[in-house]
Formats: structure tokens, C-alpha cells, sequence
């Protein structure tokens, strides 16, 4: 299975820049989520890796064969490339039986009639549609049509399949169920999966790897869980994550070799630093990042306490806004519980995960627990 290497990659309309100098190495095996806000580059991307968009500039190798080169003028045809191509539209034939639908490229690769019968029956065994081989399309929902497509798509074994947001037109619950049969795909058949969403919670749970992008440039490629508690900056911080996490501006008050003390409105931290990337100084502007999950609510019988402004229960967690010094804070709280508006609670800070950004870069400076004065 193939390792997929973006060197330097550009695609401009233009004046207009939809990918910038992008560096990014999929590796064999990985399952790759490009994840981003509409416009950030993410499916130009998918598209310049498959061969249906041809970049400006820079260099693409999959397998260690260079498919596209503007230095070398290089610039190799979709299906030569050896990829599977799964979007959006599952686009099946409607008047040819899923049986006919899956065995169409393999007819059209010149594939014998009984190794044709024998892939087909293969994939309708790996996607689970064995008995909706004789059906059409129209005859079938819109998961199983999906997996006709995914089948359609893997049967010809290609060395990497290319997603674009193949489950958006799904449900919420089919969309939940065709996650992790995707899953269970990627691991079933051990090949490279490139995924386009704009869906963080797709994102976190399918992928090895995600690939956060903005306005065309990286902002940050790690594994889900490094992203989420170990951001690069504020936009990686600010988009992953929901409800999203709560920011405060602050000025540094006194520095030590452990930590430092913070001061934001009225109210003072003291943060004692995990992991550091540089030295701060002394009334320097920050920004303070608090996940949701990572403040906890207690009953008051503290002198720092918050006003409950409200409540949205919903079985699992709640999510609740209150105030404090005028400073409006989510938090996540889980379990069935619930509180009254207008009541009081105090806070506490029982992670080690809250993050320190500099102001003016947006950069992360440091990550620690905090303890409110």
C-alpha cells in the first residue's frame, strides 16, 4: 500500500490562493480526514491528489511514483494514478442492478467474467449488501446505496481511496452507522483513505491523522487527540471541539520556573505549566483557552463563584453558560443533572490540559493546570 507525499503543493485562481505551499505526507495505511471550513482548500486538495485538478505548482508521488511535477512537467491522467473516487453523489447507474453497478469497472479493466463474479460477491460480503445484488438502485436506501457505491469503488483495488464527504446526504443516525462501518472498512482491507469533511466529529472518530486547514495553508496535522488537547494555535483550538472552548484575554503577572500567575478582568489564575514552548515575560498580553469539559461545577461554598445563566440538558451531558465577573463561560457537565438559572456554584479547574496563546501570533505558549485565586 502506498505512502502519498504533497511537496510544496499550490493551486491558485488567479490572484486567488485555494492551496499554499502545502507539505503533507499520508502515510501507508493511514486514514486521513482533511478537515477545514468551507473554501479552506480541503476538496481542491482530494481533487489535485486524484488528478481531477491540476496545481499550480509543487509535486505529488503516490507509491514513489511522481504523478504530477510542474518542475519535471509531470502530470499523469485520474486513471493512471490508481485511486478509488468516492463523492458526495453516489452517482449509480439507476437502470443496471447493484450486481451491475459494482462489476462495471471491472468490465471496463477487461476482467474475466468469473473473476468479475467472484469480486462482486466479495464486496457484497465486505459492505454487507450480499442479498441486494439483484435489486436497483432505486429500490434501495440511501445507506445501502452508499455501500454500493463504496463497493463500486474498492472492487477494482485500488491503492488509495479518496472520499469527499460521501456521508452528508445520510441521517444523523445512518451517517453514526456508516462512520463505523468506514472504520471497519479501513481496517478490514489495510489501504490508504483520504477523507474530505467539514465535520469535526467525523474527523476526531474516523481518523488517524487529521489535516486542519484554513483559508489554503495548514494550520495543523496530528492525530486526532493531539489536536484536541495540544492545538497549534487559536483557529486549531477555536474550531475543534463542540461547544467551543472558552477564551479570556489576560496579562501576565509574575513568571517562575513552573509557571505563572495570570490576571483577566477581575479574576487571577495561577498556572503551573506542563509543557512550555518559550519563556514569557512579565505583563505580557495572552490568551487563556479552557475546554468546556475542563471546568466542573460545584456546590458554593467558595468565595469565587458563577451565576448560572443557563441550562441544556440532554441526557448524556448538559451544557451550561454562566457568568462570572461579567465573564461568560461554557461548561460541560456530565451525566443527568441539571441546575437552576440564577443559582450560584462554584468553580473548579481539575485539568491539566488549559492552554496559554500569544496574542499577537496565536500561538501556542504553554500547556498546565490553573488554579483559580
Amino acid at each position: 500500500m502506498p505512502q502519498i507525499k504533497l511537496k510544496d503543493i499550490t493551486k491558485a485562481f488567479g490572484k486567488v490562493f485555494a492551496v499554499k505551499d502545502l507539505n503533507l505526507t499520508i502515510e501507508d495505511r493511514d486514514f486521513v480526514t482533511l478537515l477545514g471550513p468551507s473554501g479552506c482548500g480541503k476538496t481542491t486538495t482530494l481533487r489535485m491528489i486524484s488528478g481531477l485538478e491540476t496545481p499550480t505548482a509543487g509535486e505529488i508521488t503516490i507509491d514513489e511514483r511522481v504523478v504530477f511535477s510542474s518542475e519535471k512537467q509531470i502530470n499523469l491522467s485520474p486513471d493512471k494514478r490508481d485511486v478509488g473516487l468516492l463523492f458526495q453523489n453516489y452517482a449509480l447507474w439507476p437502470h443496471m442492478t447493484v450486481y451491475q453497478n459494482i462489476a462495471f469497472g471491472l468490465e471496463n479493466l477487461k476482467w474475466s467474467k468469473q473473476d468479475i463474479k467472484s469480486r462482486v460477491k466479495e464486496m457484497g460480503e465486505l459492505v454487507k449488501i450480499s442479498e441486494l445484488l439483484d435489486r436497483y438502485p432505486a429500490e434501495l436506501s440511501g445507506g445501502q446505496q452508499q455501500r454500493v457505491a463504496i463497493a463500486r469503488t474498492l472492487a477494482p483495488r485500488p491503492k488509495v481511496l479518496l472520499m469527499d464527504e460521501p456521508l452528508s446526504n445520510l441521517d444523523a443516525k445512518l451517517r453514526m452507522e456508516m462512520r463505523a462501518e468506514l472504520k471497519r472498512l479501513h481496517r478490514e482491507i489495510e489501504s490508504t483513505f483520504v477523507y474530505v469533511t467539514h465535520d469535526q466529529l467525523e474527523a476526531m472518530t474516523l481518523a488517524t491523522k487529521i489535516c486542519l486547514m484554513d483559508e489554503g495553508i495548514l494550520q495543523q496535522y496530528a492525530p486526532p487527540l493531539d489536536i484536541y488537547d495540544q492545538p497549534e494555535n487559536v483557529f486549531v483550538a477555536d474550531f475543534i471541539g463542540n461547544p467551543s472552548m472558552n477564551f479570556l484575554r489576560a496579562i501576565v503577572q509574575e513568571v517562575d520556573n513552573g509557571g505563572c500567575t495570570l490576571k483577566s478582568q477581575r479574576l487571577e489564575f495561577r498556572m503551573s505549566f506542563k509543557k512550555s514552548r518559550e519563556d514569557l515575560t512579565k505583563n505580557q498580553n495572552v490568551i487563556l483557552g479552557m475546554r468546556p469539559e475542563d471546568i466542573s461545577l460545584k456546590v458554593e461554598g467558595e468565595r469565587k463563584h458563577c451565576i448560572i445563566y443557563s441550562t441544556l440538558p440532554s441526557g448524556m451531558e448538559t451544557i451550561v453558560r454562566a457568568s462570572i465577573h461579567d465573564i461568560m463561560l461554557s461548561i460541560v457537565v456530565f451525566g443527568r443533572v441539571d441546575f437552576a438559572v440564577d443559582s450560584k456554584m462554584a468553580l473548579e479547574f481539575p485539568s491539566s490540559n488549559y492552554l496559554l496563546f500569544d496574542v499577537e501570533r496565536k500561538t501556542r505558549l504553554a500547556i498546565g493546570s490553573l488554579e483559580m485565586l
